[in-house]
């Protein structure tokens, strides 16, 4: 897995750039360093804020915004976390 601390010596800032749904609690991410990797959230949905995401049908329905992953209710992920859970 690469580490965020080669990241950071060369970039201020991770961002997520693109973000698209595959299936199931997937999520396939493009970052702002141009590395593409999917991130699995169905055990990462913990907390009163992610309860609604566990629905499927909300899970589906997040947006971009402040360069990372959001869903209506205000739940996210901060993109060095979505970076780190990733898989090429």
């Amino acid at each position: 897995m690469p580490q965020l601390s080669t990241f950071y010596s060369k970039n201020m800032f991770l961002e997520v750039s693109q973000a698209e749904y595959l299936n199931d609690y997937r999520i396939k991410l493009t970052f702002n360093n141009g590395e593409v990797k999917t991130v699995d959230l169905q055990n990462e949905l913990d907390g009163s804020v992610y309860v609604p995401l566990r629905q499927l049908d909300y899970f589906k329905r997040f947006q971009l915004k402040y360069n990372t992953i959001e869903w209506e209710n205000g739940a996210d992920y901060a993109p060095e976390y979505l970076y780190t859970i990733g898989n090429p």
